[in-house]
C-alpha cells in the first residue's frame, strides 16, 4: 500500500507531531481543519467565513494527494456553538453538495476560541465505479 503524508506547513504539524492529510490506498484522510487563512495568517470571526476557508485548505490538501471533494466519502463537523451549524449549511451544500458524503456533526470546544468549526474528510483516490 502506498503511504504519503502532506503538510500544509504549519508549525504545529512538527511540534504535536500529525499532518494535514495521509494517503494511505485508495483514500485520503483529511485532518481537522480549521478556517485559518494560512495566506493571511488569519481567522475571520464569521462562520460562514470560516467554513469557506476550511473548505478551501482542505480542497488544497485533496488536489496535492490526487482527489477532491468531490471524491469525499465521509465527513466531521465540530462546532463549539451549535448555533453555527446551519448558517453554514449553503456552505457545505456548495463544497460537498456532487459528493454527498457520510456526515457527523459534534458539538464541542476547540483549541482556540477564534475557531468557530472543524472540518474532517476522508476522500477517495481512485475513481471506481460501483453498482449495486
Amino acid at each position: 500500500m502506498d503511504r504519503k503524508l502532506i503538510s500544509s506547513g504549519s508549525e504545529f504539524e512538527q511540534k504535536i507531531g500529525y499532518s494535514r492529510a495521509v494517503v494511505d490506498g485508495d483514500y485520503v484522510f483529511v485532518s481537522g481543519t480549521t478556517g485559518y487563512n494560512y495566506d493571511e495568517m488569519s481567522i475571520s470571526d464569521n462562520v460562514v467565513e470560516q467554513a469557506e476557508q476550511c473548505f478551501i485548505n482542505i480542497a488544497k490538501a485533496l488536489e496535492e494527494a490526487g482527489s477532491s471533494l468531490d471524491q469525499a466519502v465521509r465527513v466531521h463537523y465540530i462546532f463549539p456553538d451549535k448555533a453555527d451549524f446551519e448558517p453554514c449549511w449553503p456552505t457545505f451544500s456548495k463544497y460537498l453538495g456532487t459528493a454527498k458524503p457520510a456526515a457527523t456533526v459534534f458539538v464541542a470546544g476547540l483549541l482556540d476560541d477564534a475557531m468557530k468549526l472543524e472540518i474532517e474528510i476522508t476522500a477517495r483516490i481512485s475513481k471506481k465505479e460501483y453498482s449495486f
